[in-house]
């Protein structure tokens, strides 16, 4: 009987050790993010989640499809890598659910540059302008290059401008559309280039110090994307509010001095 008693109470501390052990180990979400600055944010934000049981990977990916996909697909928790209107045109082509997750956490102002001119008025007649190809960042790109004076639209209310939208081009500046990732390193070839930011940092361009021009009102901040069954998720809102918190603002106003800005 007595060893019996013994050992009903070794079983029931060991299950009550197990148990404790289970509710200390961390919530694990694994994000997709573009290099920079995504995930140099996500990796200064590590330490402050770490305390708060959340242990965070991060994937990296150089492409704008992949990310939303494996999250789409549950073979990721989350991603953060892109703005709204992005997302609202990936859902609706793809035939994707993701939902915002987070706040605003930051604007990118897409830029436009050029390794043969220092001002936009110097652009010769048939220049050759690259843009993203894809058709959200397309139509921001086109609606840069109105804002910068190179075109004229017909709507500049129309997030989702196409080359057909275009009224005036006076310089018949000749729009060649590539692959958002390769706009650094064809620059040399073509003479203006409109650059995602991101992809202009990986570069060692500054929006704020390198563009002959960058957007002045942007409804692109980038945030948090995740499924609607996990968003609410502890470890994602915890994530959520890290992204919002006072340490990623110092963080990203210190580390890219004006060439990323706080949305919160």
């Amino acid at each position: 009987m007595k060893k019996n008693i013994a050992r009903f109470a070794f079983t029931a501390v060991a299950a009550l050790w197990g148990a404790q052990a289970l509710a200390a180990d961390p919530v694990t979400v694994t994000v997709a993010a573009s290099p920079v600055p995504h995930a140099e944010i996500l990796e200064a934000l590590k330490p402050t989640l770490a305390k708060q049981g959340v242990k965070l990977e991060v994937k990296v990916f150089n492409d704008y499809v992949q990310p939303n996909l494996q999250v789409s697909e549950k073979r990721l928790d989350a991603n953060f890598f892109q703005h709204i209107p992005y997302l609202d045109k990936f859902n609706k082509d793809r035939g994707t659910k993701l939902v915002v997750a987070s706040k605003p956490v930051h604007i990118e102002p897409f830029g436009a540059y050029s390794s043969k001119f220092k001002k936009v008025a110097d652009l010769p007649k048939g220049a050759t302008v690259a843009i993203p190809n894809d058709p959200t960042n397309a139509g921001r790109a086109l609606l840069l290059l109105d804002q910068g004076g190179v075109i004229k639209l017909k709507d500049r209310n129309n997030l989702y401008p196409t080359v057909k939208d275009i009224a005036a081009n006076a310089k018949q500046v000749k729009i060649k559309e590539l692959e958002a990732a390769t706009l650094p390193r064809v620059l040399p070839q073509v003479d203006l280039a409109l650059i995602n930011a991101n992809y202009a940092l990986e570069a060692k361009l500054n929006p704020k110090r390198d563009a002959l021009f960058i957007e002045t009102t942007s409804p692109y901040a980038n945030l948090l994307v995740a499924r609607a069954d996990n968003k609410d998720s502890v470890g994602v809102k915890k994530l959520a509010a890290a992204l919002a918190s006072p340490e990623a603002r110092k963080f990203i106003e210190s580390k890219y001095q004006g060439a990323v800005i706080p949305a919160f």
